[in-house]
């Protein structure tokens, strides 16, 4: 995606949250770049003064240092295109030959037919060059996958295809540039056919697609290596999408004082029906994450099963759905949250209305989607109170419908137009604030997927709202603590071990 020499213009606002840029600092490392964004950091990195061959010679160079770190001296075998990143892995070739390894190059298309700086990156390999072709992987050890980069948008065909997939059915390590040749760095789409790679180099800044599934599978390790782009270029592309980590929200994470009371550390509500244990795990999550009451209202058939909760949680009768709005006000509900074990019942959506009437900060699962009948467009719009809907896919697709584009872009439509955050949960949890921010959580280990746990989730959410954390921060800090959770815990996770008391959750100390 290097660009021989553009100026970067059309620059956007910056996004902000509070006072101060939402990627600023620390959080701009987890920046997720389009190839389009990428394309203008190039740009003015070289409008900077820094030469686009610089650029790619430090790319190629970064791409033959990991694999010299990881392997052992073997055949190798380059596949190179046609564009800027089959001239990474000219340089990446050459690279590896001086340091004494067999290598190989094949060229899809011809050698003088190149322009810019990638023939000049192609003129540095004094090799012969190969067609490349299946018959090219014959006698391999090890492949550079640099046919297409990230900004590939149309599906591969021909001979670049057919060696796609023939090094995919090989048993042989891959390392791949920028991406795994015919995934789509925006969307993380295989476009006809794509090799997975043991490990992904890619430049300044990660793209969407190596974090969206199938492009998050393929990759395998993803290294971003520095090439000497300005990170200040950053600041006129302003993006919209960030992987989720601390940095992005640690600063706005509730820090007790020692003035605080339960009031003040926020009184957060569940509201729940006569299937008790969803609720039962959220209510723990949000007093796991340091809300300073929690009440669970439950049908007066459902009390008896909740005797077992710890006696921090309060578990009293639900009132009437015409009663609920006065009672949030007399406890001061900081929070609420519906839809776990709800039901789905006319009762269930009179709760759910007035939930939504009380202008408390709400979270919205399970059956409280089930029971927005009209939809979620504009549910959220004019609201001072942030609305958080916690959809899966099956459930996101009944309020949004299929849409067009990647999850990514999908959720980020959704909330803007129903002016709520929304977490589309899945292995590539998308969290999208309808101001156009959004972050891909990657740290949930697959293990993740079984019931009660998207329950747990929401009851963090929940706690951290009611701490009067902003809705966007509080569903990706709940997003990514849930995740870490996860993984420590082990494969042999269920939902109950995210709040049970030795596993209580523990606030990352730095950013």
């Amino acid at each position: 995606m290097r660009p021989n020499g553009s100026s970067i213009g059309n620059e956007m606002a910056t996004r902000r949250q509070g006072n101060k840029p939402w990627l600023a600092g620390a959080a701009s490392e987890l920046a997720l770049l389009t190839t389009a964004e990428m394309y203008r950091a190039d740009a003015g990195a070289i409008a900077g003064g820094i030469p686009g061959r610089h650029l790619m010679e430090a790319a190629g160079r970064a791409v033959a240092e990991q694999v010299l770190l990881r392997f052992a001296a073997r055949p190798v075998l380059a596949l190179c295109g046609p564009g800027s990143n089959g001239g990474d892995g000219f340089i990446a070739a050459r690279q590896l030959a001086e340091a004494g390894w067999p290598v190989r190059v094949a060229l899809l298309g011809a050698r003088d037919k190149l322009s810019g700086d990638a023939a000049w990156a192609a003129g540095t390999w004094t090799g012969p060059v190969e067609p490349l072709e299946p018959g090219a992987l014959v006698g391999a050890e090890l492949a550079i996958d640099a046919v297409f980069g990230a900004g590939l948008d149309r599906p591969v065909a021909g001979a670049a295809r057919a060696t796609i997939e023939a090094l995919a059915a090989r048993a042989m390590p891959v390392v791949a540039v920028d991406v795994p040749s015919g995934v789509a760095g925006d969307s993380g789409a295989v476009l006809g056919a794509a090799a997975p790679a043991r490990l992904t180099v890619t430049f300044f800044r990660k793209k969407p697609g190596h974090l969206l599934l199938p492009g998050r599978n393929l990759c395998g390790e993803t290294i971003v290596a520095d090439i000497g782009i300005p990170p200040a270029v950053l600041d006129a592309i302003a993006p919209a999408t960030a992987e989720n980590g601390p940095a992005l929200w640690r600063a706005l994470l509730p820090e007790p004082k020692a003035t605080d009371h339960k009031y003040t550390r926020g009184h957060v509500v569940v509201v729940a029906g006569e299937m008790t244990g969803a609720a039962r795990l959220a209510a723990l999550g949000a007093a796991r994450i340091g809300a300073g009451m929690v009440t669970l209202l439950a049908a007066a058939e459902a009390m008896p099963m909740l005797a077992s909760l710890p006696a921090a949680i309060i578990v009293a009768p639900r009132p009437k759905a015409a009663a609920l709005g006065e009672w949030l006000r007399a406890r001061k509900a900081a929070a609420v949250l519906i839809g776990p074990g709800l039901g789905r019942g006319n009762e269930a959506r009179a709760l759910l209305n007035a939930c939504l009437a009380s202008g408390l900060p709400a979270v919205l699962d399970a059956d409280a989607l089930a029971g927005l009948a009209d939809g979620a467009k504009g549910l959220g719009l004019g609201r001072k109170a942030g609305l958080i809907l916690t959809p899966h896919e099956g459930e996101f697709l009944r309020l949004f419908g299929a849409g067009e584009g990647s999850r990514l872009a999908r959720a980020r439509a959704a909330a803007a137009d129903s002016g709520t955050v929304i977490v589309a949960k899945a292995f590539d949890t998308v969290i999208a604030a309808p101001d156009g921010r959004a972050a891909v959580n990657a740290n949930a280990p697959p293990w993740l997927a079984t019931a009660g746990t998207g329950d747990v989730l929401a009851g963090l959410i929940l706690g951290l709202a009611g701490q009067r954390m902003p809705p966007f921060a509080a569903a990706a800090a709940a997003a990514w603590l849930h995740g870490m959770r996860a993984a420590e815990r082990g494969r042999n996770l269920i939902a109950d071990d995210m709040v049970n008391a030795a596993l209580t959750l523990q606030m990352p100390a730095t950013t």
